[in-house]
């Protein structure tokens, strides 16, 4: 189970591992966005040294109008598991993001008032 904190105006961190293709894990928080589909995405920037293999270019439908993403096969360690996923990169991510593909798995907890926030079983 993971545990995460809630930014100031409510948003949910969550703490995961990026693994390069050399096998170092690189912590990072990322933003849950259940508004986004897939498993993560994350500006193309912030691939710079993942060595993560390119899969295919890819037009999608964004709260912005249509985009171009272009998608990798990455490596995450979440809630102590590692896991292969197609990683979603755009130029225009601003942060890291956890989609809610994860949900179809792995069950949130949400407690505002407790201030209890996990993912995993």
């Amino acid at each position: 189970m993971i545990q995460a904190t809630f930014g100031s105006r409510g948003q949910l961190y969550f703490e995961i591992d990026l693994i390069t293709a050399a096998g170092i894990n690189l912590t990072v928080d990322v933003l849950l966005d259940t508004g986004f589909t897939g498993f993560v995405a994350m500006n193309k920037q912030d691939l710079d040294g993942l060595d993560w293999a390119f899969m295919r270019r890819e037009e999608l439908r964004t709260a912005q109008g249509e985009a171009s993403f272009d998608i990798y096969l990455g490596k995450v360690l979440l809630n102590g598991q590692e896991f292969e996923i197609p990683v979603f990169s755009g130029e225009e991510i601003t942060e890291i993001l956890l989609g809610s593909q994860w949900l179809m798995n792995l069950p949130l907890v949400v407690n505002f008032r407790e201030g209890l926030l996990t993912l995993g079983e």
